[in-house]
């Protein structure tokens, strides 16, 4: 299917639970003009607590390289867990790479690219405390993981337990909040029509501080990823693990078009950031 550009974040390269698979499935099915790879998809932070990495893994780098290779622009912007990527900022070979990238759409919006660890202040303020929540995170996703497989082997379809945890949890859902209102505000302050952002595994598109606010989500439990068309609208779209298809959960008919959230939703200096503008061609 032929797009515009995608955007994906947070596979987590090192992690068992990263559903490479699925997302290499889903770039076989699209040949963008632009690839943005919205941070995280190296956990650096797994890998040095022990190295693993399957054949998948390298079958999707493969497929990234080979979309390189065809025209395919792609462009990268580090989050906290491959931060080691920003002392390559520039580029890595034909990948650029930047805090931010100002991407012009097609009909000439512009949407502020960023992973948005920045806004979280458990990150910027106590990195030990985001390492120790990095290692419960896990445990949760192993547990999701066998919760899942009685699910299927009784007849029922996946469900994520870790979101359903962040819904009921006042604390998670005051800090998706929060870390909203400051990249759409943040977003604002550069002149941009948008946001488009991870790091919080919760993908969504929808409108705050009259800005567009999209979140790419994740691909350990969403499967999720933003497409743009050649129109410059935007589908959020969602490839089930245990599927072949994809399934638009979020559309608009327009760049400001009403649209429907895929899920509620659950976060540097900005002003030291290095923001590569990117020309509309």
């Amino acid at each position: 299917m032929l797009v515009r550009s995608v955007f994906v974040s947070d596979l987590h390269l090192g992690c068992k639970y990263a559903n490479a698979n699925a997302l290499l499935a889903f770039l076989k099915q699209h040949q963008p003009e632009y690839l943005y790879l919205v941070g995280d998809i190296i956990d650096g932070w797994r890998l040095q607590r022990g190295w693993y990495w399957d054949d998948s893994y390298s079958f999707l780098v493969r497929r990234i390289l080979g979309m390189l290779k065809s025209g395919t622009i792609v462009r990268y912007t580090p989050g906290n867990h491959d931060e080691f990527l920003r002392h390559f900022i520039d580029s890595l070979g034909s990948v650029q790479i930047a805090d931010e990238f100002i991407h012009h759409t097609a009909d000439g919006q512009r949407v502020l690219v960023m992973h948005g660890d920045q806004f979280d202040s458990v990150v910027k303020h106590a990195r030990w405390l985001s390492l120790v929540g990095d290692v419960g995170y896990n445990a949760l996703l192993a547990l999701n993981r066998w919760f899942n497989l009685v699910r299927r082997r009784c007849g029922f379809g996946y469900w994520s337990l870790s979101a359903a945890i962040k819904r009921q949890v006042k604390q998670a859902t005051n800090f998706i909040s929060d870390f909203e209102d400051a990249v759409t505000r943040h977003a604002a302050s550069k002149g941009c029509d948008a946001v488009l952002c991870g790091h919080i595994h919760t993908p969504i598109i929808s409108q705050r501080n009259g800005v567009r606010y999209l979140n790419s989500g994740d691909w350990v439990e969403s499967c999720s990823a933003i497409v743009e068309y050649a129109d410059g609208s935007f589908e959020l779209i969602q490839r089930p693990t245990h599927s072949d298809e994809l399934q638009p959960v979020a559309s608009e008919t327009g760049f400001f078009g009403e649209s429907t959230p895929f899920a509620e939703t659950w976060g540097r200096d900005p002003s030291t950031e290095r923001i590569l503008e990117v020309p509309l061609v």
